[in-house]
């Protein structure tokens, strides 16, 4: 919104500041990090008040855990609010990337609030059917692949882009639509399985989303792609200001939900936050590079599926839980011990991906 200043620059002023994404893109932090300074508190007072008993906790879960109850969820509604509060606020509104990446994100969010308000008011962990979860993902997922193709460049259109190989595209033609709904769909319940200890995924999403946020400057630069040898998308580059947004609406939550936390982000954050990032990773052409990036919340994920499917072919576990950092609190590790090196792990792997961009 603020980006219509510049009409009233004359070229050498103050407003012509508002022309630079990376300007916008610290405004945007900002405004995102103070929403969740400002509001987080009374956020939580509010939903302590309304939700009395807080998350259910699983009955099957680690001891750990048990001295959790009571601790309110819905905290995902601090990250959303401040997140659409400041790209409304700092990014350009013409821009159709970053209605695409808002729509996933508010979709999602509804989806994850509805499953929050039945786990809540039910006092179980069911929650809303996972088949009415999935086909409402896979809807919002379509929706999504035919947008961003619609804006994407001729030479780009239902192409898959390949990192490292200059110039490589692989036409997925028919299977372009059910390729994004596995990378959208599959992002957010990838974050939704990692969201399980104080902190332990938000950190790894506001890591994953600065990484995406410089790929998506860089393909949206001309003269950066050009040096790097990566595809060109004609305006990916403002998808910086819901990065960096994403970055200091994660930093706010995260002082509420540090450990002992305060509040849980809910599957109104973690779906949310997952389906965000798998649509900024199909606007820039990164798929591929995001599940490197990514690489942990796709660990989170497998070990679930490997769990399940092992179970039903063996009758045996692979591990002592899913998802996988469930299992290292069943061999004894520490809480704080799991959530740190994770984040490490979500930090390297986020360093291999950067250089997926110079690597040719």
């Amino acid at each position: 919104m603020l980006y219509w200043l510049t009409a009233l620059s004359d070229g050498g002023d103050f407003f012509n500041l508002f022309r630079y994404i990376t300007f916008r893109a610290g405004g945007a932090f900002m405004t995102a990090l103070l929403f969740g300074f400002l509001f987080g508190k009374p956020l939580i007072n509010v939903l302590r008040r309304k939700q009395g008993k807080g998350q259910p906790i699983r009955d099957d879960g680690p001891e750990g855990h048990f001295s959790k109850a009571g601790t309110p969820t819905m905290g995902g509604l601090l990250i959303v609010g401040a997140l659409l509060s400041a790209t409304l606020v700092w990014a350009r509104l013409d821009n159709p990337f970053i209605w695409l990446v808002l729509f996933v994100t508010l979709s999602f969010a509804l989806i994850g609030f509805a499953d929050d308000y039945a786990k809540v008011s039910k006092q179980n962990t069911a929650g809303v059917s996972g088949k009415v979860r999935l086909l409402l993902g896979i809807a919002i997922a379509v929706i999504a692949a035919l947008w961003a193709s619609a804006y994407h460049p001729v030479g780009l259109q239902n192409q898959l882009a390949m990192p490292v190989f200059k110039d490589t595209l692989i036409n997925l033609g028919l299977f372009y639509v059910p390729f994004v709904i596995c990378v959208i769909v599959g992002s957010a319940n990838a974050v939704n399985l990692t969201d399980g200890l104080d902190g332990l995924a938000i950190m790894p999403v506001m890591i994953a989303g600065g990484t995406l946020g410089v790929i998506a400057y860089a393909v949206g630069r001309v003269d950066f792609t050009e040096y790097l040898d990566v595809h060109y998308v004609p305006g990916s580059g403002e998808i910086l200001i819901f990065t960096a947004a994403l970055f200091g609406a994660g930093l706010g939550f995260l002082w509420y939900n540090a450990p002992p936390a305060a509040v849980f982000m809910g599957d109104t954050g973690s779906l949310a936050l997952g389906g965000a990032l798998g649509a900024i990773a199909v606007v820039t052409k990164h798929e591929l590079v995001w599940a490197l990036v990514g690489g942990l919340f796709v660990v989170e994920a497998l070990s679930v599926i490997i769990q399940v499917l092992y179970f039903k072919w063996s009758g045996k576990r692979v591990f002592l839980m899913a998802p996988i950092h469930h299992h290292y609190e069943k061999k004894g590790w520490a809480e704080p011990t799991i959530v740190i090196r994770f984040w490490i792990i979500a930090l390297i792997l986020a360093l291999i991906g950067l250089a997926t961009l110079k690597v040719r």
